[in-house]
């Protein structure tokens, strides 16, 4: 086996590794789909009818809010996962056994990646069955599924860094909890103009709200151009930094 050949191989073994463990968990699906799809029934059925957004049916609004909570709900299992494999031995077996050291992280982040699409996808199917009628072209499709993988590979790094640094499998679950939480107070539910002060200067400016701005106004067939160059920025700059400290805390620790 070449040297170029070997860390793919490594990481696809990973891979398949990682993904048999999360279909054997299913704490993982549930957090991941059935949680956001559940909050979804919960805002456009029983709360929707109690929120102005611009004319528009709620479900349309909200889905968007709703694919970023799913991206967010299901990276406390990534963070605990990658934790576990450092502070319980299996990362020694790995350094026996020769396995390309990038091979670790690089599976954790592509099985994310291919969870976190499912779950996508599972929000925006029932999202139609919910009434949902976007406006985009295929284009725009095309671009909304480029900021939300994007989106989904930064903040999957950053995850990954929580999870190497922290203690133990519980502290890194844990560390993974105000990134589950910011999606609510971004213009995930509500527009960040109908907020308090204090609150809605900071669901402006927070990382999030570009990300669902953008693909809100992608979905609509009128895409916003400062929020999705405000998007791209921080995806690019969050995955940068994720991947800069995991790296560094991997180093480190083996």
């Amino acid at each position: 086996m070449s040297t170029l050949t070997a860390p793919l191989t490594d990481a696809a073994i990973m891979l398949r590794r990682n993904v048999k463990h999360t279909m054997r968990n299913p704490v993982i699906w549930f957090n991941a789909i059935l949680m956001p799809i559940v909050m979804m029934f919960m805002f456009v059925y029983v709360l929707g009818d109690g929120f102005s957004v611009g004319g528009g049916a709620y479900v349309d609004y909200a889905t968007p809010g709703m694919v970023m909570l799913a991206i967010c709900y299901g990276m406390g299992a990534t963070a605990t996962a990658v934790n576990s494999d450092m502070t319980k031995g299996i990362i020694n077996r790995f350094r026996v056994m020769d396995v390309s050291r990038g091979a670790v992280l690089t599976g954790h982040v592509v099985s994310t990646l291919v969870r976190t699409v499912v779950s996508m996808v599972a929000i925006v199917g029932v999202a139609f069955l919910m009434g949902f009628s976007p406006a985009a072209t295929f284009p725009q499709w095309l671009a909304v599924a480029g900021i939300l993988v994007l989106a989904v590979f930064a903040v999957t790094w950053l995850t990954i860094a929580f999870g190497l640094a922290a203690k133990t499998p519980e502290s890194a679950g844990f560390a993974a909890v105000p990134l589950i939480m910011l999606p609510f107070f971004s213009s995930a539910i509500v527009p960040a103009d109908k907020m308090g002060p204090g609150i809605r200067q900071f669901a402006e400016y927070q990382p999030f709200t570009p990300i669902i701005e953008s693909v809100r106004g992608l979905f609509t067939g009128i895409p916003s151009t400062g929020h999705i160059i405000a998007a791209l920025a921080w995806s690019v700059g969050i995955a940068v930094v994720g991947y800069v400290w995991a790296r560094a805390k991997f180093t480190k620790r083996v």
